[in-house]
């Protein structure tokens, strides 16, 4: 795995030259670490993504040969793949060239405008959310039934509880596992649709970020976003204008969005204690999502 201290402005500018010269001498400004990439804004509109975990070239190649296709129906700006560069004796794994989506991630930005966000969010899932092709990426992790992560819930649920009012997240999460599976066929998936994943401008969503993810599978994994994104009392006009979701999708949703805010909260935390993987600025996110899907329990 390579080491992201060891990537700095004259590697990217290195690479650049080798395989993209055309591109070269465009400006690079500062470099933003993900959770499996390293971001250098390349330009005014483009981006370079080198990866930084094991698991990050899979993602990026699953990126390029799906995402330009779904980009051009999706109302809402995403980091469209436009080129993708080889393993090389400098940097030994693939890498990407992107379109650079303009915000500031909403973990650490407010909005401001949530009836505005609503609609911008659900108009994008709807154009998302269209069925799958057979032979679309599947994800042990998204889209598939909670039922999945029960163990896994309660472990979470134990490791934060001391620090987050739980009232009425068991009654919750079990009305989640009893509703319904979804009757249709799989359908096109974010799959990690979390406050560091979206960008926000002008008080509103302006795009959406990381699609490493992407899956076919139970749209209520994306749905959770009613809850993790938006401000408190916007999920319902969301899923007005989303127009797709029945009761039982809801109830997943609404265990999905528990199942992610304990999650969120948990990362935050280990920021907090200054541990590897940890972002405080999730747990702040997590914890404002868990308020809002209690209370709109």
């Amino acid at each position: 795995m390579s080491d992201v201290a060891e990537i700095d402005e004259a590697m990217v500018r290195c690479l650049l030259h080798e395989q993209h010269p055309d591109l070269a001498d465009l400006v690079l400004h500062g470099t933003v670490t993900g959770w499996d990439n390293q971001l250098w804004r390349l330009g005014d509109d483009l981006a370079v993504r080198l990866p930084c975990t094991e698991r990050a070239p899979d993602l990026l190649r699953k990126e390029h040969h799906w995402l330009p296709a779904l980009a051009p129906r999706l109302p809402l700006p995403v980091p469209t793949p436009l080129r993708i560069s080889a393993p090389s004796a400098r940097f030994p794994k693939p890498w990407t060239i992107a379109t650079w989506v303009h915000g500031e991630p909403l973990d650490r930005a407010t909005i401001s405008r949530a009836d505005h966000a609503a609609d911008a969010l659900a108009e994008f899932l709807r154009a998302l959310h269209v069925d799958a092709p057979a032979d679309a990426p599947a994800n042990p992790l998204r889209g598939v039934p909670l039922s999945t992560f029960a163990h896994e819930f309660t472990q979470g649920f134990k490791s934060v509880a001391s620090t987050v009012d739980f009232t009425g997240a068991p009654d919750i999460w079990e009305d989640a596992l009893s509703a319904p599976g979804p009757a249709g066929p799989p359908l096109w998936l974010h799959g990690d649709l979390h406050p560091a994943n979206v960008v926000v401008s002008d008080g509103t969503l302006s795009g959406v970020i990381d699609f490493g993810e992407l899956c076919a599978g139970d749209p209520a994994t994306d749905l959770s976003a009613a809850w993790l994104l938006l401000p408190a009392g916007a999920a319902a006009r969301f899923f007005d204008t989303y127009a797709r979701a029945d009761e039982a999708t809801i109830r997943r949703a609404r265990g999905w969005a528990l199942y992610r805010a304990v999650g969120l909260v948990h990362i935050g935390q280990a920021g907090e204690q200054g541990l590897p993987g940890g972002k405080p600025t999730w747990g702040v996110a997590g914890r404002a999502a868990l308020a809002r899907v209690l209370a709109d329990s």
